[in-house]
């Protein structure tokens, strides 16, 4: 049992001065692993006990979290591997094929990916919506993430934001299935937004949507239902919207259905402190980490885009 977790963190840019203030916040002591000038102030800022310049530098930790630039997580987490401890990064796992299979294969049980949409209490309430069966047996998941412009300069935004909403598939419907149908949104360059489908023979149908091009911001899911649909219209929202009947019962009525919201990107890092502390691993294996990375690499082959 760890009283006080030392856990390292590598990289405190724009979205990890968010985790060293959480991981600060949930009463961890945190060395930041930042070697620019800019990292380092954002590292002095949120508190981090201990700064160092390279991974070399970093001393012995019980556990590190890995919020680089998604092009450099595989080389990242392959250089922390002979510590032997767990580690946390940030989606994606990596914007490659191999290295995620590389990955998933040396070390299936010590590396775990932050989708925080998986700790969204709206998402978990629409994926008890699935497994009951109160609403009927699952037809399908529609998925939208559109927006003006990304602050991901490492990657395209489809590698961004994709990512997140095959993890939402992944927990509401415990799996991503194969993709059948992918073309670019037209909206800009064909790098910045796609359309795809997802089925497995006789399973439900998933349909996402992505875009950075997109003028109106849009951040929903919908599950379809035999006996009622179920939509969570944006991040903030604090309830989801119920049409309880049939998809084709114009009169089905309208039920808002709240539930408690609360930060994902603190739940999800008080998942992994849990997890050093001897508790269960946190949502999102290396294993279906790869299987994301994987669907990102065919969904971009099938819209005519490199891997």
């Amino acid at each position: 049992m760890i009283d006080t977790p030392h856990v390292g963190l590598i990289g405190c840019g724009g979205w990890g001065k968010l985790i060293l203030r959480d991981l600060k916040a949930l009463g961890t002591r945190v060395t930041c692993v930042a070697p620019s000038e800019k990292s380092r102030a954002n590292a002095v800022a949120n508190g981090a006990d201990l700064i160092v310049s390279t991974l070399d530098e970093l001393p012995q930790v019980e556990g590190a979290v890995v919020a680089t630039p998604s092009d450099s997580h595989g080389d990242v987490l392959l250089s922390l591997l002979p510590r032997n401890i767990p580690l946390f990064v940030e989606k994606p796992l990596t914007s490659d094929r191999v290295t995620a299979q590389l990955l998933a294969r040396t070390a299936p049980d010590r590396i775990f990916v932050m989708d925080k949409w998986r700790y969204h209490a709206g998402i978990e309430r629409i994926a008890q919506y699935a497994r009951s069966g109160e609403i009927g047996d699952v037809l399908g998941l529609r998925l939208y993430r559109l927006g003006w412009s990304m602050t991901h300069n490492e990657v395209d935004p489809i590698w961004n934001l994709l990512p997140h909403d095959l993890s939402i598939c992944l927990h509401v419907l415990g799996d991503v299935p194969p993709v059948t149908t992918a073309f670019a949104d037209g909206l800009g360059p064909a790098s910045s937004g796609l359309v795809a489908m997802l089925e497995r023979d006789g399973g439900p149908r998933v349909v996402i949507e992505t875009s950075a091009h997109h003028p109106v911001n849009r951040r929903s899911v919908i599950l379809a239902c035999t006996d009622g649909t179920v939509t969570l219209n944006g991040s903030l929202d604090e309830h989801l919207i119920l049409r309880q009947g049939s998809p084709d019962n114009l009169n089905a009525p309208e039920i808002k259905v709240p539930f408690r919201n609360y930060m994902p990107l603190e739940a999800e890092l008080a998942a992994f402190l849990r997890h050093l502390s001897g508790g269960p691993a946190p949502m999102s294996s290396v294993t279906e980490g790869a299987l994301i990375v994987e669907r990102v690499c065919d969904i971009r082959r099938m819209a005519g885009l490199p891997e």
